[in-house]
């Protein structure tokens, strides 16, 4: 089920120019703060936001979350974040005020209208396999009303001015790879001096610790979000993308479910299902089955660091294929519309590129190779390597320590230098009076 399209976005985009020209001026009139900074994620407190507000935080930030509800607030509270109400009067002064603002997804993340002015730091949300921003014929597309008038043409002229507008008020915007940041640049309209190749925050979770222990915390975290599974299952993700609003063709026949599900009985295995939350297929066997559980982002906001739990990943053109890389985790691909989404969305380079060419082109195929991986050792080393390989391409660092480097990286485009950091820190300290007792008394020192 569609729930969303580029269209419909555009058209409620161009419904509330008012509010943008409205959000301007008052950008204009309130000064920005010094020293604050603003988080928001679509996802919820999680993916790369979650990673570098813990490092700000390390390094006393004055900051604030903004949250889109209650869940969200109850999860930033577990974790001492201080949170506002996104939709709120103090969510609009507070993004307004905010020297840095922190998104993941797009300027909805926080008070959207209000953003200019500020150090805008743009996480992204995964390495793009399919074209975006600016590089994608999807992200202009008109509303539906318009399409076949003659407005058409100077409306996707004014939403393209409209995205590289967006786009220009982005200071840093961290890049996995050089090869990602030209990526990144282009979808964006940027120059490489606010793409830094500093690693994703959101992938930090993959590189800290050992194996062992990545793979024990995420299996427990999933025992969390499904109670009932069993503890020595083994577990498959399917994380089919977006559609831009076109049906997903990828959901099984009845035919195909029988098949899966018995290559699932057999290796003892539960198939977690993950549709896309901006449109969610029907993934519903026909038969009562406990082999196949949804694992939507009502469940688990942030799937990133489950992936050490998995034994494998199926997915089409989802990002996930290269945070699954750095586990690294056996990733098979299905692709039942590779010739379309290449025409009406278009890639980086070729599918072939990231999913070599033995791709399913529908269930039937992917089942017999998930039974192939699950069963034969040499099967499984051989996708073992194809991630490692993937992983080599587009991530240039393994350390676990990329939010540190955006962080820097953020510091150094407020031009804020170490000694300036400490008089900040000074200042804030003595508006609180917690100098009264450390300033040197007269006559003495």
């Amino acid at each position: 089920m569609a729930s969303f399209s580029f269209g419909a976005g555009n058209a409620r985009k161009l419904a509330t120019v008012p509010l943008y020209a409205a959000g301007r001026i008052f950008t204009l009139l309130v000064p920005r703060s010094r020293d604050e900074w603003v988080f928001g994620c679509a996802v919820g407190i999680g993916d790369g936001a979650l990673a570098l507000w813990n490092v700000a935080a390390a390094h006393g930030r004055t900051a604030v979350w903004l949250v889109d509800s209650e869940r969200e607030a109850t999860d930033a509270a577990a974790r001492g974040i201080r949170t506002v109400p996104k939709r709120s009067i103090r969510g609009l002064w507070r993004t307004a005020r905010a020297r840095v603002v922190v998104v993941t997804h797009g300027f909805g993340d926080v008070n959207r209208y209000v953003v200019s002015g500020s150090v805008v730091v743009q996480l992204w949300h995964g390495i793009p396999l399919k074209r975006i921003g600016l590089d994608s014929p999807e992200t202009l597309r008109v509303p539906a009303a318009i399409a076949s008038t003659p407005a058409a043409r100077p409306v996707r002229a004014l939403l393209r001015r409209m995205y590289r507008g967006a786009a220009r008020r982005i200071r840093v915007l961290p890049a996995a790879s050089h090869l990602v940041r030209g990526r990144l640049e282009s979808a964006f309209g940027l120059r490489d001096t606010s793409v830094p190749v500093t690693g994703e925050p959101r992938v930090d979770v993959l590189s800290r610790g050992t194996a062992a222990e990545r793979r024990a915390e995420a299996r427990a975290a999933i025992s969390r979000a499904l109670p009932d599974s069993p503890a020595d299952a083994r577990f498959v993700l399917y994380a089919p993308t977006w559609r831009d609003g076109a049906p997903d063709p990828a959901v099984p026949t009845a035919a195909e479910w029988t098949r899966l599900i018995d290559v699932l009985t057999r290796h003892d295995a539960m198939l977690l299902v993950r549709s896309h939350p901006l449109g969610a297929g029907d993934y519903r066997p026909p038969t009562a089955t406990d082999r196949v559980q949804p694992l939507g982002s009502d469940a688990v906001p942030d799937v990133t660091p489950l992936l050490p739990a998995l034994d494998a990943l199926v997915t089409d053109y989802s990002s996930l294929a290269f945070d699954a890389s750095l586990v690294p985790l056996p990733t098979l691909f299905l692709a039942p519309d590779v010739e379309e989404y290449a025409r009406r969305r278009g890639f980086y380079g070729t599918y072939a590129d990231v999913a070599g060419d033995d791709w399913a082109a529908d269930w039937t195929q992917a089942a017999a190779q998930l039974d192939a991986l699950l069963s034969d050792t040499a099967v499984h080393a051989v996708r073992l390597d194809r991630a490692a390989a993937l992983s080599a391409r587009v991530h240039a660092f393994r350390d676990g320590r990329n939010a540190e480097r955006v962080y820097r990286a953020i510091l150094a485009a407020t031009a804020e230098t170490p000694a300036s950091r400490r008089t900040a820190a000074v200042r804030r300290a003595s508006r609180r009076g917690e100098l009264d007792d450390a300033r040197p008394r007269e006559g003495t020192g």
